[in-house]
């Protein structure tokens, strides 16, 4: 069994929280580190026991109890804003692995219930403490679309993370380059920047 494939197949078989408790950033490198035998089949507190035994069925292993210093099996929650002591302030957004949470800044937020995956990473994010949880409906835990749809959110804010971090790059890179053209031309500025990269030599 090729390990890109048998990722595939222990990815299919996490609940898709995106919740990092596993140590791991997201449920598909998770997945990843299982297939090539670095981590163990009980990191995933959101699976609990009952994913654990998938996990070992699927691997041919003994089952694990769940690893404490990932956490507690619990019911899985949703998180809610508490929209009248919301500040606006972005954090649970930025937070957010499958773009759940919709608002502005300065603007009052909301968690769009369906796509929520019970992470909690917002909980901690909320300066104003005004993140509730409720119990997630057993429908949702245990409907396969919910945990695809959790696994696209995830992949599609991934993609236009890395998008936006290489348009940044990309605009930094030309500053310096246009900045780098300035000096050039400039004597003044030449000297300036000679004299301040000499400042920044190691003395001896």
């Amino acid at each position: 069994m090729a390990s890109s494939s048998l990722a595939d197949r222990i990815d299919a078989l996490l609940p898709q929280t995106q919740c990092e408790k596993c140590g791991f950033h997201g449920c598909r490198p998770y997945a990843e580190a299982i297939a090539r035998g670095e981590a163990q089949i009980n990191q995933c507190p959101p699976g609990g026991a009952a994913g654990i035994r998938k996990l070992a069925e699927l691997l041919g292993c003994e089952p694990l109890p769940l690893n404490p210093d990932n956490g507690v099996e619990k019911p899985r929650m949703l998180a809610r804003i508490v929209e009248a002591d919301c500040i606006g302030c972005t954090k649970c957004i930025q937070v957010c692995p499958v773009d759940a949470i919709v608002g502005g800044a300065k603007l009052m937020h909301s968690v769009i219930e369906d796509d929520c995956t019970g992470c909690e990473l917002c909980v901690p994010a909320c300066p104003v403490d005004c993140i509730a949880l409720e119990p997630m409906p057993l429908e949702q835990v245990d409907d396969p679309a919910c945990a695809d749809r959790g696994r696209a959110h995830f992949q599609r804010r991934e993609a236009r993370l890395a998008r936006e971090r290489a348009r940044h790059d990309a605009e930094l890179a030309a500053r310096k380059a246009q900045l780098g053209a300035a000096v050039s031309d400039n004597p003044v500025l030449a000297a300036l920047a000679r004299a301040k990269a000499r400042q920044q030599e190691p003395k001896p």
